[in-house]
């Protein structure tokens, strides 16, 4: 996996993708303190409203944007969206109201919303081999994961010395050294972005139309609503779990935060081994299988837990939830490579990314305002009604596996699709 690292341009990238990551996870312990500092118990709501308003961002800006730039250079886009939000980050420190604290995330997410897509569809033309195309998505999922892990251990030290206000500067300087690096990457004429072909609405709509049209990824949509039903729980009522129902410290928040992205990112280095003998489709539905009950588990926690008790019990599902997130997650750029092309594949990763955060919209509001209004049991208990009925729909959709067949891959060793 790491030999991709290798080539100097996608090492400048990937390390700007990295960097970028490290900021938005601190960013999210901030915002969590901050949310608390505005709104007290009642914290959950306002960070639950805030989060909607990012994935309404990523769901309405990311496609119409992916069309709108994909016949301009993609270095400019990517600085661009970076200095826009270095500038954003930059605002929340002095922010005072609710409202401002909405407007300021919206134009943050939807420069992320920019970002993402124009740096996943820049790769196959840094690394145009298959082989290494691949092994980059895999390295990019577990990025994810050691974001998910050293982010709140970097928030809690920070915090141990810092005010959280700082850790928004801290964000800042993350989106600018991503800038510097893209800026630093000298990319070639085959990473220009492809796929400008066809009218604005055309190129806006292809990704949407390919999942519809392809069995596996419309049980992949399934799948990404069973994801964000812990994630949503997990990032917008661990800061109420933590400082208020149980009564701890700042800094274990970053603990709490910390504890889910240990699990991911134990899934997802196992992840190649499991996927290799059982395939994506027994890999991701058992993940998905795991959600619900841990889910159960917490809304039994949320109703019996009282301030001081339940902290060891929250962490262990936290790390349950975790695993069993990265388990669906972690393959499932597998299926998005399989179901594209050179062409589509940036508009099917668009997609991807539109209509997985368009499962937030629907989850952030239920952790956060049900959360805030009639307790996080009850959060939690609707939390777990939608992941079931997201399984049940990715089981149902998702059709048998074929039998399995040996391919000879570029490197000359066997490999099996699935």
């Amino acid at each position: 996996m790491l030999t991709v690292l290798r080539n100097r341009v996608y090492r400048r990238l990937f390390t700007a993708q990295v960097v970028a990551l490290l900021g938005t996870g601190v960013l999210t312990v901030a915002l969590g303190l901050l949310a608390f500092d505005l709104a007290g118990a009642r914290a959950g709501a306002v960070l639950g409203t805030a989060l909607t308003i990012k994935m309404i961002a990523y769901v309405g800006v990311a496609p119409v944007v992916n069309a709108v730039v994909a016949r301009l250079p993609a270095k400019p886009v990517l600085v661009g969206a970076d200095v826009v939000r270095a500038t954003m980050a930059l605002c929340l420190p002095v922010l005072t109201e609710a409202w401002q604290v909405y407007a300021v995330v919206f134009v943050l997410q939807a420069a992320s919303a920019t970002f993402t897509p124009a740096f996943q569809s820049v790769i196959p033309g840094v690394l145009p081999r298959e082989r290494d195309y691949t092994r980059a998505l895999s390295l990019s999922r577990l990025a994810y994961d050691v974001e998910a892990l050293v982010s709140p251990v970097l928030a809690a030290v920070a915090l141990s010395v810092l005010s959280y206000h700082d850790l928004f500067l801290g964000t800042a300087a993350g989106f600018v050294a991503s800038a510097v690096l893209v800026v630093a990457a000298a990319l070639p004429a085959g990473a220009a972005r492809s796929g400008g072909h066809g009218s604005v609405w055309y190129r806006t709509t292809l990704g949407t139309r390919i999942f519809w049209g392809t069995p596996r990824l419309r049980s992949l949509l399934a799948l990404d609503l069973v994801v964000a039903a812990p994630t949503a729980l997990v990032l917008v009522n661990t800061v109420v779990y933590v400082r208020e129902v149980m009564g701890r410290p700042e800094t274990d928040l970053a603990v709490a935060l910390a504890a889910f992205g240990i699990g991911s990112m134990a899934v997802a280095l196992s992840a190649p081994a499991a996927l290799e003998q059982f395939g994506n489709r027994v890999v991701m539905l058992s993940g998905a299988g795991i959600i619900p009950p841990a889910l159960l588990a917490t809304t039994l926690l949320s109703f019996r837990a009282g301030t001081g008790t339940g902290w060891w019990a929250l962490l262990g599902v936290w790390v349950l939830l975790g695993a069993a997130t990265s388990a669906v997650l972690t393959p499932s750029a597998r299926l998005l490579r399989d179901a594209s092309d050179e062409t589509t594949r940036p508009y099917v990763f668009t997609a991807q990314f539109s209509l997985s955060h368009a499962c937030f919209v629907l989850t952030y509001p239920v952790a956060g305002w049900i959360g805030a209004s009639a307790g996080l049991g009850w959060s939690a208990a609707v939390l777990t009604a939608i992941a079931v009925a997201g399984a049940g729909a990715a089981i149902v959709s998702w059709p048998g596996d074929p039998p399995r067949t040996s391919a000879v891959g570029e490197d000359g060793n066997r490999e099996h699709r699935d």
